[in-house]
């Protein structure tokens, strides 16, 4: 399965990102539309997507800890019906732990979704189909 694992790339295409929604109390929205006004920033996802960045570089020691205890995947991966076929060959079930995005192709069945994965963790997002999604519903952490 390690063949498997891609980072994910710092600068994101909006087909290949997650949308997210917050509030804003208006005197800080106010802020950063001042802050976009004056040029320091193109628009207000810009300026809040540097801001995450920034405190994901402060936190980024603590976030390279937990990932190495709990034995995360960083980045991107993918589980096609042949990596999940090989698994139900094996008897050893998978404990898929990822934070970043994970996917489960499209043509993967809910039967052998639920005889390959034993438990699935994601700190992100997993992409995969409505069926399986349900048949993994007890597994999901």
């Amino acid at each position: 399965m390690a063949s498997n694992i891609t980072p994910l790339p710092t600068r994101l295409k909006p087909s290949d990102a997650e949308k997210i929604t917050i509030n804003l109390g208006y005197v800080d929205l106010g802020q950063v539309d001042l802050l976009v006004s004056e040029g320091f920033y193109s628009n207000r996802t810009d300026f809040i997507r540097t801001a995450i960045r920034n405190q994901l570089g402060v936190h980024g020691d603590t976030v390279k800890q937990v990932v190495a205890r709990k034995m995360l995947v960083l980045g991107l991966q993918q589980f096609t019906v042949a990596d999940l076929e090989a698994v139900r060959r094996s008897g050893q079930p998978l404990e898929i732990r990822v934070l970043g995005l994970a996917t489960i192709a499209a043509d993967v069945s809910p039967e052998l979704a639920q005889a390959a994965i034993a438990s699935i963790t994601v700190l992100g997002a997993l992409h995969a189909s409505p069926a399986v999604k349900a048949a993994l519903a007890d597994r999901l952490r």
